[in-house]
């Protein structure tokens, strides 16, 4: 069910749809250092493990930058497509580490690298990554409260990602609200 959702264009659809949004929001505000214009300043990405013939426009990371001389600062306003600077996309970063935290069957380390072609190193990168450097981020610090407090470190992301797909329904909608709540380059 996650694995085939991982290849559907309506879930890459709305989480582009979330992204303009945001960057619209951001634009809207002006900098937040000079309160100059914010003009687009998007860069291409290439992101791996979705589906391959998704349009142009979502594989671009959607930037600002002031226009004032002096300040031409760049800002980059939150993703739910992109996790920080990673090359898979954030949702498939989610889904695979949650998969194989929980480890149901046919979800081997060999066969989630088969299908989807995630090299072992990458995927125990995510594993560490999960474990222990995101557990530690302010924006976990600051997510944190507005879930379980039993959750534990070993538990991210499979114990976020099961609660939004046992309240919400189709799974793309569950996805994009876990990916939502997270709000990924939200700092």
């Amino acid at each position: 069910m996650l694995l085939e959702a991982l290849q559907r264009r309506q879930l890459f659809l709305l989480l582009h749809i979330i992204d303009v949004r945001e960057a619209a929001a951001a634009q809207a505000r002006g900098c937040a250092w000079c309160g100059g214009r914010l003009h687009q300043a998007s860069f291409p990405r290439k992101p791996r493990g979705g589906p391959n013939d998704l349009p142009e426009d979502y594989a671009r990371r959607l930037g600002l930058c002031c226009d004032r001389d002096g300040c031409r600062r760049r800002v980059l306003p939150p993703s739910v497509l992109f996790w920080d600077r990673r090359v898979y996309w954030g949702v498939v970063l989610v889904v695979i580490t949650a998969l194989r935290q929980q480890r149901p069957e046919g979800f081997a380390v060999g066969q989630l690298e088969k299908r989807l072609k995630v090299p072992r190193q990458t995927l125990a990168r995510w594993m560490r990554y999960f474990r222990e450097v995101f557990p530690q981020s302010r924006r976990w610090q600051r997510l944190r409260g507005r879930v379980h407090p039993g959750i534990g470190a070993e538990e991210l992301p499979s114990v976020l990602l099961e609660r939004f797909l046992s309240v919400v329904d189709p799974v793309e909608q569950a996805l994009e609200r876990c990916l939502c709540f997270l709000r990924l380059d939200a700092g």
